[in-house]
């Protein structure tokens, strides 16, 4: 039976209609704009809902990036949220785009061997991955800046993001490396930056016995706090429940075959020029010996031929032939 009045199309506004499915058609008000495509409103209308979400997540981390950054107090945190946050809000995006097309949540299935499939081919890579950084972020062995070096491959560099699913590292070559979490969390990694940035380098040296030792001593300290990188002197440096001199030191290692060895170790305020802290200090130490009363000892042998050593003839005589003449001494026919 029809009832008098107009329908919603007439008056101009949309009314929901129920699907065979039971689900409700697009709730876009095509009355508004007769003679228009329905495909160009529900796109039209896609489009609205993704500058939407854009813009909002852009405000949303506008207002809370500031508030969010002093809560956690890590770079690495504090991405991890911001990127939770536009994540939620695209999240609500999209089903606002599934409910423009007439779709609900319990719309969307599937079968139990496709889902099992996806499960085990790319679901759980990802979720493995995924659980793998959250371990990692609250474990903290590395931070976004900080210097880290993989042992495994001797690859050092600078980290230079941290998401759930990889590691970004920037090399001292310049060149970029992408990491999964799951892969880097079973590998050596050493931190050179973390908490403190000071490092400790040492030196091998070894001079002859001819040598002044305490001379030899104060020289290579003295050639060490010259490079600018070095900490020159001051309290001491705690790691862990010891203490160790800040200033350089020279201590006698041991009495070797060819001379007494000499070890240095010294302290450099920052991690990120070893190599070359490394270089200038050894240029230094070995330009300080040269001009003072002290030879660097080198591996060298002496032979030593006695009454017992046996004999040995040898001819040097010009134009000799090539094949040696036969010794008289030996058995045999001559």
């Amino acid at each position: 039976m029809t009832t008098g009045g107009v329908s919603g199309a007439q008056s101009g506004t949309a009314t929901p209609t129920a699907s065979p499915t039971g689900t409700l058609e697009s709730p876009v008000p095509y009355g508004m704009f007769p003679g228009v495509p329905d495909w160009i409103l529900d796109l039209g209308a896609v489009v609205v809902v993704l500058a939407v979400a854009y813009f909002a997540s852009r405000l949303v981390v506008l207002v809370f990036g500031r508030r969010i950054a002093r809560r956690f107090q890590r770079p690495s945190l504090t991405r991890t949220a911001i990127r939770g946050i536009r994540g939620a809000v695209f999240l609500i995006a999209l089903l606002s785009i599934l409910r423009i097309y007439g779709l609900k949540l319990s719309d969307i299935s599937l079968s139990v061997a496709v889902f099992s499939a996806v499960v085990g081919v790319v679901i759980a890579p990802v979720v493995g991955s995924i659980v793998s950084g959250v371990f990692l972020l609250a474990d903290q062995p590395y931070e976004i800046g900080d210097m880290i070096e993989l042992s495994d491959t001797d690859t050092r560099g600078f980290v230079e993001d941290i998401t759930l699913r990889y590691t970004k590292i920037f090399t001292l070559d310049n060149t970029f490396i992408v990491i999964p979490n799951g892969t880097i969390r079973e590998r050596d990694v050493v931190n050179y930056s973390a908490e403190d940035p000071r490092t400790r380098l040492r030196l091998d040296i070894t001079v002859t016995y001819e040598g002044d030792l305490d001379e030899a001593r104060r020289i290579v300290e003295r050639s060490a706090r010259q490079v600018d990188a070095v900490i020159e002197g001051g309290p001491d440096i705690r790691v862990g429940a010891a203490r160790y001199p800040a200033a350089p030191t020279c201590y006698i290692n041991s009495f070797a075959d060819h001379g007494v060895q000499l070890t240095l170790r010294y302290w450099v305020d920052e991690p990120y020029k070893l190599l070359a802290t490394r270089s200038k200090v050894q240029t230094n130490v070995w330009a300080a010996l040269e001009d003072a009363d002290v030879e660097i000892a080198y591996p060298h042998s002496h032979l030593h031929f006695d009454d017992t050593s046996g004999q040995m003839r040898v001819a040097m005589e010009e134009g000799a032939p090539d094949d040696p003449s036969p010794d008289p001494d030996r058995d045999g026919p001559v």
